[in-house]
């Protein structure tokens, strides 16, 4: 039973500067809902309620956004707006939601390593906290039924173009089924010459607390940093560790063509919005065309 899931959202969002200067780059919102409320969301419908988000210095934002805001509850009250006074409760109650800080950027698995102290002895769910999945069945919950099935950690994937391999962490190894293979390899950015798949990593994990042990005796890596991926081949070498190809779409908040598309996807699927929408792009497209 995976009880807990921890989100690392302590990165500082170079890539989405000058916005991030001041906002953290996981509450941009796709059109009004901020990213790591979908993040979160994602573990909720899996099943997982405790919840530790590894923030950092200028994201007290995040932690605003999971607590009670009493004023604007009472002003909804007041205005007898029920809906939205039911989902801002909603909002401060859908999980445990609890913090800590990572200190300095320091890599992903760093951050991850704040979470020892809360997760203990258990199994625990990682979601990245600028990465939104799309799917039917929660990648987090595909992530659980896998390593129920299996016993061991299991890193989500993709399929990526062979001219893309070199932008991801791939994993290699050999394959149970369509869709699971067990791992005996995990390569950082590697020349599609010499990837071992087009599988990438793709930004959700069901690790076994042993993953702990291992970053601590990960040296720093790429960017100087204590990097996840270094840390999990570190595991490998003591236990086994799955690959599940996720049934779903993901989503890259921290790039801004991919939070763009990601924006007009989601507007296309919202009632209110997909037909006028719709029809705006196709007018504007064929005003172009002319």
């Amino acid at each position: 039973m995976i009880r807990k899931a921890v989100i690392p959202a302590a990165g500082l969002g170079t890539r989405f500067l000058p916005a991030t200067k001041s906002m953290p780059k996981e509450m941009l919102p796709i059109i009004d809902i901020p990213t790591i409320q979908y993040v979160v969301q994602e573990a909720v419908d899996s099943g997982i309620e405790d919840i530790l988000i590894i923030s950092g210095k200028g994201k007290r934002a995040i932690e605003d956004h999971f607590d009670r805001n009493f004023e604007l509850e009472a002003r909804l009250e007041e205005k007898e707006d029920q809906a939205w006074y039911n989902e801002m409760r909603r909002l401060a109650d859908m999980a445990n939601v609890h913090f800590v800080r990572q200190k300095e950027a320091n890599g992903l698995g760093d951050a991850i390593y704040y979470a020892r102290h809360h997760v203990g002895n258990e199994p625990f769910a990682v979601l990245l906290g600028d990465t939104i999945m799309d799917s039917v069945i929660p990648v987090t919950q595909q992530l659980v039924d896998t390593y129920e099935q299996y016993g061991g950690s299991v890193i989500a994937v993709e399929q990526v173009p062979a001219d893309k391999v070199n932008r991801y962490g791939i994993v290699g190894g050999a394959s149970l089924s369509d869709t699971i293979m067990e791992l005996n390899t995990l390569v950082e950015k590697p020349a599609v010459e010499s990837a071992p798949s087009s599988l990438a990593i793709a930004g959700r994990y069901v690790l076994s607390p042993e993953i702990f042990q291992a970053i601590e005796q990960t040296p720093k890596g790429k960017n100087n940093e204590i990097q996840l991926t270094d840390s999990l081949l570190l595991l490998l070498k003591r236990e086994n560790i799955y690959s599940h190809l996720i049934e779903g779409k993901r989503h890259d908040i921290g790039n801004k063509l991919d939070f763009l598309k990601t924006t007009v996807e989601f507007a296309l699927k919202r009632k209110e919005f997909a037909a006028p929408f719709r029809k705006f792009l196709e007018e504007l497209l064929a005003a172009q065309e002319v």
